[in-house]
């Protein structure tokens, strides 16, 4: 399969089965898009009469070569062969579990009306995890580990910081631990920033090998819909910790997460705002809500949000040229390294080498799923006992979804997050096609950024 586009003056195609990406000249990429459904002798008259003066015959016969030593190095119109083996590499993982998402506390001092979670209750009732059920969840993923040395905890609410007690606690049980298991612990800190204090930013800092800052952007977006439960914007509280925070850890290994909604499509502004701040590790996702909501993005929000991410990738490009880059998690790309077939075939792991537990230990897919009955796993004391629900999860991947068969941007999503296909059509194989949208929006950008920055380099 092959997707052809065109951006910031880029002629870009991309080979889908081989991962192989090339950057054409208009005449070249009118020919590949003619190339498997034309006659070479037609597409030469076409483009004589489409380039009258520019090109010759010899010229074109030259560039229908280069085309199909391209397709016999497989590196164009390459055939998927993909399909049968995803079914089976989850298999091959057995039971193997990976990383844990420990959801500390069932609580917040935020009452963000957009919250997934129900104010960080996850519609239930609100609570702390004990220290000793999160020691049984951090034992309970070492024993299910496998081989595998390095292990992913991620602390998450609600809001982690009203049991930072215990999260430091479950640090230090780990640590003294981990080398005689041989296993090395990577823990990740999410949090709406109103409880950092300078204990907090000693202990992340040596802790943490990331964390995750909530800052939806500027203080009129920000404090719309982040606020306390008095409806007081956290702003000018949560600004000032942050870039302690950050500045203490060295610039590095952070994240600032924001959300945009209907009331900010145009979120480059609040991007560019985050950046004028002095951060530089940014995100900013789609809200995630019913569409009746008000916050929901519009079919109109979406084409603005779809423009304002070639606005955000030019201008990231202009800020490395001038010597000040900003890093934006959706246009993380590598083209060279990875990631390997089995993680683009397989997707994230939820409800196999991933899940998410809640203060009272049970074990749900991911924390988008958590407080839904039907999507119990089991327990951190039993362990998996819902042993079909996790099969259905192992089986989910970029071809278990039928409308995911004909997308060009299947090997880079692996079919998309399970739970907003979930919330959005009642199956974890159903897509959820705004997301999609944006998504495929989102690969464009930062493909053209590699393009762009090959080109550019000495």
């Amino acid at each position: 399969m092959v997707h052809q586009y065109k951006l910031n003056g880029c002629n870009i195609v991309i080979d889908t089965c081989s991962g192989s990406i090339h950057a054409v000249d208009d005449v070249a990429y009118d020919m590949i898009e003619r190339f498997e459904t034309a006659e070479h002798e037609q597409i030469i008259e076409e483009m004589l009469a489409r380039y009258a003066g520019s090109v010759t015959r010899e010229d074109l016969l030259a560039c229908l070569d280069d085309i199909q030593s391209l397709k016999d190095a497989g590196k164009l119109f390459t055939e998927d062969s993909y399909a049968q083996m995803a079914g089976t590499l989850k298999e091959r993982s057995g039971d193997i579990v990976k990383a844990l998402c420990l959801h500390v506390a069932h609580t917040c001092n935020l009452n963000c009306s957009y919250c997934f979670a129900s104010q960080g209750r996850f519609h239930g009732e609100r609570a702390l995890m004990s220290f000793e059920v999160g020691k049984q969840a951090l034992d309970y993923l070492m024993d299910h580990s496998g081989t595998r040395h390095n292990l992913e905890v991620d602390f998450f609410g609600g809001e982690p910081l009203m049991n930072w007690e215990v999260v430091k606690q479950l640090v230090g049980y780990a640590r003294s631990v981990e080398k005689q298991r041989g296993k090395n612990f990577r823990f990740t800190l999410t949090t709406n920033g109103m409880l950092i204090d300078d204990d907090v930013i000693d202990f992340a800092n040596r802790e943490m090998s990331n964390v995750v800052l909530s800052l939806d952007g500027r203080k009129e977006i920000h404090d719309r819909l982040r606020v306390d439960y008095a409806g007081r914007g956290s702003y000018d509280t949560i600004v000032p910790k942050f870039q302690k925070l950050v500045t203490a850890r060295g610039n590095s290994r952070y994240y600032m997460r924001g959300t945009f909604t209907h009331a900010n499509p145009d979120f480059t502004k609040d991007v560019f705002h985050m950046a004028d701040l002095g951060f530089t590790e940014l995100s900013m996702e789609p809200v995630v809500c019913a569409p009746d909501d008000p916050a929901a993005l519009t079919p109109e929000d979406i084409e603005i949000v779809k423009n304002e991410y070639e606005i955000l990738a030019k201008d990231m490009l202009r800020r490395k040229k001038e010597g000040h880059p900003i890093t934006f998690y959706h246009y993380m790309l590598d083209l060279e390294g990875g990631p390997c077939i089995y993680k683009r075939l397989s997707g994230c792991g939820s409800g196999t080498e991933y899940m998410a537990v809640t203060p009272w230990g049970d074990l749900y897919p991911c924390h988008q799923f958590v407080g839904d009955p039907d999507y119990k796993l089991g327990d951190v004391w039993q362990g998996v006992t819902n042993t079909a629900l996790r099969e259905s999860f192992r089986a989910c991947n970029a071809y278990a979804r039928e409308d995911c068969k004909d997308c060009w941007a299947k090997l880079y999503c692996s079919g998309g997050c399970a739970a907003n296909a979930y919330h959005a059509t009642g199956d974890i194989r159903g897509i959820y096609e705004p997301g999609c949208e944006l998504f495929r929006k989102r690969i464009e950008c930062a493909i053209m950024m590699k393009v762009k920055e090959a080109f550019d380099e000495p």
